[in-house]
This record gives structure tokens, C-alpha cells and sequence, in this order.
């Protein structure tokens, strides 16, 4: 039954109340995002995204270019020779330069801003068609890497779209969407932190292509940070593996509020329910904006038949947002027995 509740939750996820979007700041952003394009050695085409963040600059995933001699910058019909590139190959992060690029840059934001549940937008060119496509979703997870937090979103991405901009819903480019991983549980994508530009713009220019080096979601599996080590078994619904990975974070990370809601869900589903609610609540202590923990604990209480917690969660998510409240009584389906 749980493993039931899980799922449902998992469509319908709790959200920061909604505000209103800046369309003109999501068209600016829009149009910021351009393709990158390269022959391979067997002739055939290799691509992936970029964003303009500066007069003449790209900001794409080095591995978009590590299969291609020339690469290029698209749009539409129209092509721009890169002539130098700036590489950071361990975070993923490469910056191309190109002459008399003709493409406002984006503006700039902070993935240090960003709340959990928040609304975010990916745009870029999944599956290498013409015009960018543009994702919704929400931030599901933000994990301290300093400067910034990569940004685990619901916001989808497909091969083509690496090195594509995560925006805020006023335009202001937070991340870009480098990895996910698969399963039958769902893809989970991953987006690296905009202040990782800072870095970069440091690095000496350098104007031989292919680049080489490997990334950090490329490293050991038991090398990884945790957050990445969790994603397989979640994404494959194995659920002792990931309570076994979520156990570690934990005692490594004990204050890292993820670490808890991982563990809650991985006991939830497998039935040690009490243990699960004791994880969410630590979550929610240490992350007061993930409101999930809670949803999560008020459908343990409700397949324990505690209505006194399933009332006492409705009113800590009323006097959060009233919103939030009726979705959690639609969600559970208990009317005023909440």
C-alpha cells in the first residue's frame, strides 16, 4: 500500500506556492540557448546545447565536446566557428568562445537562491532538434557543492540537450542540465550550478578540440558524493540498496537534510514505516521548504490510522500555505477527518 503512496506522490509532488512568471525574462532566456554541432571521426554528426553568458561566449558540458575537431555554434541556418575554448574538464563545464556572435547572453542568477520545489524551466535541444525545447519542472534537490548547489530537478532533458540552461521562472539562468540517470522508477536529472562560471573564466584559453578529461559523474560509483550514489538504486526502485547508501550519508552528513529524506523513502518502501517517519521528520527539521517529508509522514499516519498526526500535519502545512494544505487533503483523501 505504501509503495502505492509513493508513487502517487511521485506525480503529484508538493510545490512552493506558485508565482507569477516573467514571460519577457523566459523569452531572453529562450533565445539565449544555442546548439552545439561537430562531425565526429566516423562522419557522423555529434551535438549537444549551450547558453550565451557573455559578448562571444558559450557555456556547454566539455563532454559535448569531446567527439568533434571543429565544432561549432548553431542557430537555425545560421553557424559560427569556435575558435577557443576555456575548460574545466572535472565539473563538466567548457566555455567557447566564437567571433561576432549575434546572441543577447542570459542573465545570470544564483543556484544558491533556488528552494526546494521550486519551479524551474530547462531549455535546450533534446534529441538535436532545430529550435530548443523548452521542460517544466521543480527542484527536488539541492546538494552544497561550493561555490552554488547542483540542482536535482523534475525539469526533463534528453540526449542533445547537455549543456543546456536550468532558469528560474524569471529568466535567470541557475544551473546547467549535464547528467540523469534511468530506471524504472524515472529519470532523475542533474544540473550544475551557474557559479561554477566563475571558476572557468578563469582557466587559460586553449584552441585544440577534442577535449579530454574525466567528469565528476563519470568517477568510481563508491567515489561519488553521496546524493549521486543514492540516484541508481532510487531510479531502479532498489529500495535496500538505497537505504543502504542513505544509511552512510546520513552518519557522514548528519546535519544535510536530503540525506534524512532519501532514508525515509528508501525505509518507507520497505514497510519499516516508524523508522521512515523518524527520517522525514529529521528532514523537515533540518530543511523547513521540504515539504514532501511532511506529506510523506502524514500518509505513514494515515496507513497507521493516526488521525491526530494526519490533523497535526494539515495544520503545519496550512499556517506554510493554505495551498499546500488542501493538496495534502485532496492527496489523502481524508476531507475533514484531516
Amino acid at each position: 500500500m505504501m509503495r502505492n503512496f509513493f508513487l502517487l506522490i511521485s506525480f503529484l509532488s508538493f510545490t512552493l506556492p506558485a508565482k507569477a512568471y516573467d514571460m519577457q525574462g523566459l523569452m531572453d532566456a529562450f533565445y539565449s540557448v544555442v546548439m552545439i554541432r561537430g562531425y565526429n571521426s566516423n562522419g557522423g554528426m555529434a551535438y549537444g546545447s549551450g547558453v550565451v553568458v557573455g559578448e562571444n561566449k558559450v557555456i556547454t558540458n566539455c563532454h559535448v565536446l569531446r567527439s568533434t575537431k571543429q565544432p561549432w555554434i548553431s542557430r537555425g541556418e545560421d553557424s559560427y566557428a569556435i575558435t577557443g575554448v576555456r575548460v574545466d574538464a572535472w565539473h563538466d563545464l567548457c566555455l567557447v568562445s566564437a567571433h561576432q556572435l549575434p546572441f543577447k547572453a542570459a542573465k545570470l542568477g544564483n543556484s544558491t537562491d533556488l528552494k526546494r520545489g521550486q519551479e524551474v524551466a530547462g531549455i535546450g535541444h533534446s534529441n538535436g532538434v532545430p529550435a530548443p525545447l523548452t521542460s517544466r519542472g521543480y527542484v527536488k534537490g539541492l546538494y552544497p557543492n561550493s561555490p552554488g548547489n547542483v540542482i536535482r530537478t523534475s525539469a526533463k532533458f534528453l540526449m542533445g540537450a547537455s549543456g543546456s540552461g536550468l532558469f528560474d521562472m524569471d529568466g535567470h539562468l541557475v544551473g546547467i542540465n549535464t547528467f540523469k540517470t534511468a530506471g524504472i522508477g524515472g529519470s532523475i536529472h542533474f544540473a550544475l550550478p551557474i557559479e561554477w562560471l566563475q571558476t572557468l573564466e578563469k582557466q587559460a584559453e586553449i584552441t585544440t578540440f577534442p577535449i579530454e578529461g574525466k567528469a565528476l559523474w563519470e568517477e568510481d560509483e563508491d567515489k561519488k558524493p553521496f546524493y549521486m550514489q543514492a540516484a541508481v538504486p532510487e531510479s531502479r526502485q532498489d529500495w535496500p540498496k538505497l537505504a543502504e547508501v542513505a544509511e552512510k550519508w546520513t552518519v557522514a552528513e548528519p546535519k544535510t537534510a536530503e540525506a534524512w529524506y532519501t532514508l525515509g523513502v528508501a525505509l518507507e518502501n520497505i514497510s519499516k514505516n516508524d523508522l521512515a517517519a523518524k527520517a522525514f521528520n529529521q528532514a523537515f527539521l533540518l530543511d523547513g521548504n521540504n515539504y514532501d517529508a511532511l506529506v510523506h509522514m502524514g500518509l505513514i499516519a494515515k496507513s497507521n490510522g493516526d488521525s491526530a498526526e494526519m490533523h497535526r500535519i494539515q495544520v503545519a502545512l496550512a499556517n506554510i500555505d493554505e495551498t499546500l494544505a488542501n493538496e495534502y487533503v485532496e492527496l489523502l483523501g481524508c476531507g475533514n477527518s484531516c
